[in-house]
């Protein structure tokens, strides 16, 4: 290892890569419960292939986009294939490449893997894989080098995003607008809904999302120092405090607190905290947990409003809340955190940084949401990216995998597949 690689620093990295990794199938198993239970293995299955294909674009050509030294919109291509083990990302110079290229995978991998909840139920695979490969490239790369990256033209402007509220949350919530609205509505939406099938299922994801989160913003500071520990303690002290609000503006609203609404509280503080963690007290984390708890839960009914079929309401909690903790560094931020952070409204800074916050998170979400589109739209020329009616009504499970999560009768079960005429044929398996 060269002398000037940080040792205690590399191993705080590649723990934190590792809890990182478990959130995506703590995604898989959050959303899985929320669907019905004839869509369970689609909806796992796709955060699964999700990890697998954007390892392999990271790899060839997502890092080097992202994290290589080139103008303020796209990195060169000096990194390409991860070919310079030796060499040093300017984000991390005291950790070796490959240390902070494995950690800042995990953070791609997440990304599109949060955009499934918002088609679930109907969305082919073989569309769904083209389509990861190709956001996880054309959106997610260039977007973590604005921002992430030091050359980056929203890093050089002032904007700061401590683990990914703006590349990560409100970019996924973007998209998934976008993808929502490409896919059209599932069949009786918003007349017939359907209740999560297991809220157990749903509270596994939860474990292994707060779990890895720990990683997620805590390793962000890429290093086993003091700032680490702080932004570990806002994690847990922002997911407590969204638990709470949400569970009071429930039982405010409808005179119950339910379980499902207690996890999406949690979520709702861990995604807003997310751009804040190393930046911000934790008397600054219980405030922004609160208010994300509070409005995210509000913003759950817009989509009936414009009548987006928001399946699992990703963007209400990871729009709504990357944006929210975005614009809460530029209130609750204080350098006696981090001195290369700012000072926010709240602690005598002014507005500057408050707009430095906004404008960076609008272009994204604008620059997702239209990308998204186009994606969408080109792959459903070229593949279609719709199951079809009657395999809608079977379910991914069968329609697409030929499998069931649940054998509850113990009997054979029907094996429905789609035929080149774009029909579909029920068998017996």
């Amino acid at each position: 290892m060269p002398s000037d690689t940080d040792a205690a620093a590399t191993a705080w990295v590649l723990a934190s890569a590792a809890l990182v990794l478990l959130m995506t199938p703590g995604v898989a198993f959050f959303y899985g419960g929320m669907v019905r239970r004839t869509n369970v293995i689609g909806i796992i299955v796709q955060n699964v292939a999700t990890l697998a294909i954007v390892t392999v674009t990271w790899v060839t050509v997502g890092f080097t986009i992202a994290f290589a030294p080139g103008n303020e919109y796209l990195g060169d291509l000096r990194w390409l294939g991860l070919n310079d083990p030796a060499g040093r990302a300017e984000s991390a110079p005291h950790l070796p490449l490959m240390v902070f290229a494995l950690f800042q995978l995990m953070f791609a991998a997440i990304t599109p893997a949060l955009v499934t909840g918002s088609a679930a139920e109907r969305w082919r695979f073989g569309p769904f894989c083209a389509f990861v490969a190709v956001w996880s490239v054309l959106v997610y790369a260039p977007v973590a080098h604005w921002v992430f990256a030091p050359q980056g033209w929203a890093a050089r402007w002032g904007a700061l995003d401590f683990a990914g509220g703006t590349v990560v949350h409100a970019n996924a919530g973007a998209a998934a607008i976008a993808v929502a609205v490409a896919l059209g509505r599932r069949r009786g939406w918003p007349a017939e809904t359907s209740r999560p099938h297991s809220l157990p299922m749903v509270m596994t994801g939860l474990a292994l999302l707060w779990f890895g989160w720990i990683g997620f913003n805590g390793g962000s500071a890429y290093g086993a120092d003091q700032l680490a520990g702080t932004a570990a303690v806002n994690t847990m002290v922002s997911a407590s405090a969204g638990l709470m609000a949400w569970a009071f503006t429930e039982r405010v609203r409808y005179g119950k607190t339910t379980g499902l609404g207690a996890a999406s509280g949690v979520v709702a503080g861990l995604v807003a905290i997310t751009p804040a963690a190393g930046y911000v007290a934790p008397g600054g984390a219980l405030a922004i947990g609160a208010v994300a708890g509070l409005l995210c839960h509000l913003l759950v009914g817009v989509k009936v409003w414009f009548k987006v079929d928001d399946s699992l309401d990703v963007a209400a909690v990871h729009l709504g809340g990357g944006v929210i903790g975005a614009i809460c560094v530029g209130l609750f931020a204080t350098k006696s955190v981090n001195a290369a952070g700012a000072t926010g409204l709240f602690y005598g800074g002014g507005y500057h940084q408050l707009v430095r916050q906004v404008v960076p998170a609008a272009v994204v979400v604008a620059y997702s949401l239209l990308l998204t589109l186009l994606i969408c739209g080109v792959l459903n020329r070229l593949l279609g990216n719709r199951v079809t009616g009657r395999a809608e009504a079977a379910g991914l499970d069968l329609s697409e995998h030929g499998e069931a999560a649940y054998d509850l009768a113990g009997s054979d079960i029907p094996a429905v597949q789609d035929t080149q005429d774009g029909r579909t044929a029920v068998q017996a398996r």
